[in-house]
């Protein structure tokens, strides 16, 4: 009876152990691993990298452009010659296909948010790139820590919607250019209620830099008119008779700010170092000007959810430079290292210079010191939304620049160092131009637009050139001088992710 006893309860042990080491055999159901966790912290589209607390957000957009009489960036056909605004040779239309992709990341520290901050362009455009070109940019580089900004961001100088203007075109004149950023080192201190400013040392080359000439020199591409070898630029960019060179001092910025929810006022101010070559370019020994100081200062506000609907804006900017043009003369259409603005329609052509100064002379001995330039622009921009799909914005721009005791020289200059006859005018040129776009988002991040932009360029010569050339009019071509008038518009198809 007890060895039955005793094998009946072996056996049931036997069981019970076999049982447990099965069932430690079985699979068990994990517990679920969160391998992306949503960041709340700075707004939609950040998730934790994981294992980190740092918080990243990968977006971009795709961008399809198409321009009607003018350059790539809808920009007016500035360069005269084969692609004047009256030029068989020039291109109808232009286009372009734009990646864009940009990379956020943020992490809470003891001193605040510690954020990097890239965003990248992949473009091809037409007649840019071979068949299967195109190229990168490199638009915003930048960390920001503890109130520093590093890196390639916007100008402190401007305010902070100068992305966030209602127009497709980048070659709309509207003071300084910030589509790809300043290289800059700024520190900005917050005092609450929306108010700020900010301190900063920005990279002038290319942007902030219009460069300056000898007007001693003759200029690299001729007029001839009437025996007189004038000296004007047909290439951006290239223009040789800029006598300025080399990256000195950076330019000095600052701002004070006022952030609210009904829209926000900007003041800023930049000096700008102004500097020549040698009065001989050939030699170091004919010495050089002094090198100078510029200035600019601008004024601009914000209205948001006007009373003519939601969604409602009103931006308008103001801005005056002492030899620091490129403060007023922005847009994609950079004149850095000396450059002009042209308008070549059928026979007759209207120019003029964009410069922080103008000198002459070909020693120490009789050279003299670096004339400014004094340029100013006020710029506008109004936006309605007719219902939250559709929205209709109006802008409008006028810049000006003039070259007071320079421009004797400047004029001399252009005419290959022949003074100008009575009532030839002055160098000072004006640009007005004013636009409209239409923009329609028929589903959430995607925009369907198309804009119209007129320019009138009004510039103080008077006269006639017989040029040899300006391409696609032939040689000995007859201009007439006097203002001109271009036409250009674009449309866009943009998807945001």
């Amino acid at each position: 009876m007890n060895i039955t006893k005793s094998l009946m309860l072996g056996t049931a042990a036997g069981f019970v152990a076999l049982s447990g080491a099965q069932a430690a055999d079985l699979p068990v159901k994990a517990k679920a691993v969160e391998y992306v966790k949503i960041c709340s912290l700075y707004g939609a589209g950040f998730y934790y990298i994981p294992g980190t607390d740092t918080c990243l957000r990968i977006g971009g957009a795709l961008r399809l452009d198409t321009a009607f009489n003018g350059t790539t960036y809808d920009v007016p056909f500035w360069q005269g010659g084969a692609n004047g605004a009256g030029s068989y040779n020039r291109n109808y239309f232009s286009t372009r296909e734009r990646l864009n992709l940009f990379l956020d990341t943020r992490t809470s520290t003891e001193y605040g948010v510690l954020r990097t901050y890239a965003n990248l362009q992949f473009d091809f455009a037409q007649g840019r790139e071979n068949i299967a070109g195109g190229f990168v940019e490199n638009d915003f580089l930048f960390i920001q820590f503890a109130g520093f900004t590093f890196g390639k961001a916007v100008s402190q100088f401007d305010p902070q919607w100068a992305l966030a203007k209602p127009y497709i075109s980048s070659g709309f004149l509207a003071g300084s250019n910030d589509a790809t950023g300043i290289p800059q080192i700024a520190y900005t201190a917050s005092f609450g209620n929306g108010v700020s400013a900010t301190i900063s040392l920005e990279d002038a080359q290319p942007y902030r830099t219009a460069g300056v000439i000898n007007a001693s020199q003759p200029f690299a591409v001729p007029f001839l008119a009437a025996g007189i070898t004038p000296g004007y630029g047909t290439s951006a960019n290239t223009f040789l008779g800029n006598a300025s060179g080399g990256d000195h001092v950076p330019d000095i910025v600052g701002n004070i700010r006022l952030d609210q929810a009904w829209g926000s006022l900007h003041f800023g101010a930049a000096a700008h170092e102004v500097h020549g070559t040698y009065y001989t370019p050939a030699s170091s020994d004919s010495g050089h000007p002094e090198s100078t100081w510029g200035y600019a200062v601008t004024g601009a506000f914000e209205l948001k959810n006007l009373p003519t609907g939601v969604g409602d804006s009103l931006k308008v900017e103001a801005t005056f430079a002492n030899g620091a043009a490129k403060y007023v003369w922005g847009g994609t259409w950079d004149s850095a290292g000396a450059g002009r603005f042209a308008i070549a329609n059928g026979g007759t052509i209207g120019f003029g210079y964009i410069l922080d100064g103008v000198y002459s002379g070909t020693s120490a001995a009789n050279g003299t010191s670096i004339s400014k330039s004094n340029a100013w622009d006020v710029s506008a921009y109004y936006e309605h939304y007719w219902t939250p799909a559709w929205r209709t914005s109006v802008f409008g721009s006028y810049s000006t620049i003039s070259y007071g005791s320079g421009d004797l020289a400047l004029t001399t200059a252009i005419l290959g160092g022949v003074a100008p006859p009575p009532g030839f005018g002055t160098s000072k040129l004006a640009v007005a131009q004013i636009g409209t776009r239409t923009a329609w988002t028929p589903v959430q991040n995607l925009t369907l637009s198309a804009e119209f932009i007129y320019t009138h360029l009004d510039q103080n010569y008077s006269g006639t050139f017989v040029s040899s050339n300006v391409p696609g009019y032939g040689a000995n071509y007859p201009f007439t001088i006097k203002d001109q008038n271009a036409y250009n518009g674009a449309v866009q198809i943009l998807r945001s992710f």
